[in-house]
């Protein structure tokens, strides 16, 4: 029987796996910032001007509590599983455990599509962010659904892109010590825009309180799941953790917490310092009223830095993600075989990144209107994933109680299910939102961009063998059937 990197090295009492594994050096600051910076990343910067003007201030701080809310239910879930099956590739393991192969790939490959396109919406919004300091509307290339795109401005994005990839070939070490430096620097943003709006904020301004009714209330809501997804990350990287299981678990359930307080204190801010009309007009209304606060442009620019350091924290964190999830896949099987590749140095999914930054040095080339694109498109995704990650909490409870557990989600008994349960309806309501003629529904490029994953998935998903039954040896049995059907992907002795 094949056995994990964990198993690995706990067998061997080294805390670290063998030679060819990956290597544990995420500790509990890079973890904790790996989830948070994942989550907070530039959809803030550009959006919090929509949410107070479509439900008001209040109106908008309660929606994005409640969303936040809504995913802690979620964490929780995937709190305790983390910690029962600390295996990179997350979902992966869950679902194939809980539901069988095929299901597992669905909710995988979702989940996958949505970290990508997080990492395609920071590389177009790095540019948007950029130019807001300075002019990159230099050689216009050509027009994409009446979005301008100049070379410097696709550049920007492209050649980011590129290092981020080659950081995160180098090793997850650097790429983690990257990560805390750019959270407490984004931490020191936020603290500085909280004094602006305490000392030059209005009350008057964060009238009307409550606005657009439901419609308003729901229209901050929809986007719930694009800016929290992230705490997920830390499931994806759990072979690289060097924690206990159970403090992994729960340093995931407490980023959503943090995460939700920043949304919270964005919106609070943006509605005490900016007008209606100014809401209206502003492309960067985060970083307008951080000027305004403190009545100096220079202070708009750090607002915007304080954006760019949520782009390379979300985007670093979901590239990393996502590539342990396509490794997953591949190691079961389920993808090609040169995905599931370690790097023989840096011990890094070498093949896995250099998809996902090619996809990311591209996007940038179709314009700033690819924001709204990508964000519709890839937030079904994520909560198709989370929908099958909570029926299959809930499978295990019921099917394994004595799995063995290191973090029980409202302990022992029969509560654990309650929770598993809520999370199964709360991710069942976001799908709901997003089926056509509903408040989330979606424009026919972002369907095209689902349309076109899904497409893809479809031809990996038909090479799945049948008749491999859910249950801890689910993945052994895969990787037998596919061997005998797949001869050429079974490992040599070196591998």
């Amino acid at each position: 029987m094949n056995k994990s990197t964990t198993q690995r090295a706990a067998e061997t009492g080294t805390g670290l796996p063998q030679a060819g594994g990956f290597k544990r050096s995420l500790g509990t600051w890079s973890t904790m910032a790996l989830g948070v910076g994942a989550m907070i990343g530039f959809g803030w910067v550009t959006l919090a001007g929509g949410w107070v003007e479509e439900a008001g201030t209040m109106g908008a701080a309660i929606a994005m509590l409640l969303g936040g809310l809504m995913m802690a239910v979620v964490a929780l879930v995937y709190s305790e599983l983390v910690a029962a099956m600390p295996k990179a590739g997350g979902e992966h393991n869950y679902i194939l455990r809980a539901m069988g192969p095929r299901w597992s790939f669905i909710g995988s490959w979702a989940i996958t599509g949505g970290y990508a396109t997080v990492v395609m919406f920071e590389a177009v919004a790095l540019p948007t962010a950029v130019n807001y300091v300075f002019d990159l509307n230099d050689i216009h290339l050509w027009t994409v659904n009446n979005s301008e795109v100049f070379l410097s401005w696709a550049l920007v994005g492209s050649i980011t892109a590129i290092i981020i990839t080659v950081i995160n070939i180098i090793g997850v070490k650097i790429a983690g010590n990257v990560q805390i430096f750019v959270v407490v620097f984004l931490v020191a943003v936020g603290i500085l825009q909280i004094f602006g709006s305490a000392t030059g904020g209005s009350r008057e301004l964060m009238e009307p309180l409550f606005n657009g009714g439901a419609a308003g209330f729901f229209a901050v809501l929809i986007v719930v799941p694009f800016l929290f997804v992230g705490f997920d990350v830390i499931p994806q990287t759990a072979e690289e953790v060097n924690l206990p299981p159970r403090k992994t678990g729960m340093i995931a359930f407490i980023s959503v917490f943090i995460a939700a307080a920043w949304y919270i204190m964005i919106i609070i801010t943006v509605g005490s310092g900016l007008t209606q009309e100014q809401l209206a007009t502003s492309t960067l209304p985060a970083a307008d009223a951080m000027a305004h606060f403190f009545d100096s442009q220079l202070f708009g620019n750090i607002m915007v830095a304080g954006g760019i350091a949520g782009i390379v924290t979300s985007w670093n964190s979901l590239q990393m993600g996502a590539s342990r999830l396509m490794w997953s896949l591949a190691q079961g099987g389920m993808l090609p075989k040169w995905l599931g590749t370690l790097h023989p140095k840096f011990g890094t999914p070498v093949n896995a990144l250099l998809i996902l930054g090619g996809m990311a040095t591209i996007a940038p080339f179709f314009g700033h209107k690819a924001l709204t694109w990508i964000v519709d498109a890839g937030s079904p995704l994520i909560v198709i994933a989370y929908f099958l990650v909570s029926v299959s909490f809930v499978i295990l409870r019921v099917r394994e109680p004595n799995m063995e557990r290191p973090l029980h989600v409202g302990g022992r008994g029969k509560l654990g299910i309650v929770v598993g349960g809520l999370s199964v309806a709360i991710t069942a309501f976001l799908i709901i939102l997003y089926i056509p003629g509903m408040p989330a529904g979606i424009t026919v490029p972002s369907w095209i961009i689902f349309g076109l994953w899904w497409l893809v998935g479809a031809v990996f998903f038909a090479g799945i063998p049948s008749g491999v039954k859910p249950g801890p040896d689910a993945e052994e049995e895969l990787l037998e059937k596919v061997y005998a059907k797949y001869p050429h992907r079974r490992p040599s002795r070196a591998e």
